[in-house]
């Protein structure tokens, strides 16, 4: 969750899920696994924060445009944190880190803006806390039906693994071929 939200592209939606099936499995408890979700989630956000605070607009856009390939990241999704930041205004800093994509970056605008870092902090962790409790119960509802469900994907295992690495390739190279463009 820390390196999500320091802008590096591991998704929330895999690891919280998984941490959720272990809950299920009795290995982790389920508000801890939310609390350290929620917790990982402001360390990478303040992170970020920090970016868009101490470098400004002009570093943040030079650094997309230097290393934005390597971490998935384009001008137009920075962009568009913003006109939501400045449109919603602080607000969206909670709201976004229900949103695909926005979650990730809205932290750098929210640094630019120099926003009341105490006001960021708890908008980011409630926020993500409310993410967190969620991707998490649906790990672990996942992992209470696991034995329903298991004999199907065993069947499609080796289907499902290569629409998922399939699934992968496209977006990485999608992700590439607009920032090429």
């Amino acid at each position: 969750m820390t390196a999500e939200s320091a802008l590096i592209p591991i998704p929330s939606e895999v690891t919280m899920p998984f941490a959720g099936f272990l809950v299920g499995r009795g290995v982790l408890d389920f508000w801890l696994v939310v609390f350290i979700g929620a917790f990982g989630n402001l360390v990478g956000s303040l992170l970020a924060y920090w970016l868009g605070f101490a470098k400004g607009e002009e570093w943040v856009r030079f650094a997309i445009r230097k290393w934005g390939k390597w971490l998935l990241m384009r001008e137009e999704e920075f962009d568009r944190s913003k006109v939501w930041f400045k449109k919603y205004g602080q607000g969206i800093t909670f709201a976004s880190r229900l949103l695909p994509i926005v979650r990730t970056f809205i932290s750098l605008p929210a640094g630019i803006a120099r926003m009341n870092l105490t006001y960021f902090s708890i908008l980011t962790f409630v926020g993500s806390f409310v993410w967190s409790a969620f991707l998490a119960w649906l790990g672990l509802k996942l992992g209470q039906n696991w034995l329903a469900i298991e004999p199907y994907f065993r069947k499609f295992q080796i289907v499902i693994v290569g629409l998922g690495v399939l699934a992968a390739f496209f977006y990485i190279r999608t992700h590439l071929r607009r920032r090429n463009a």
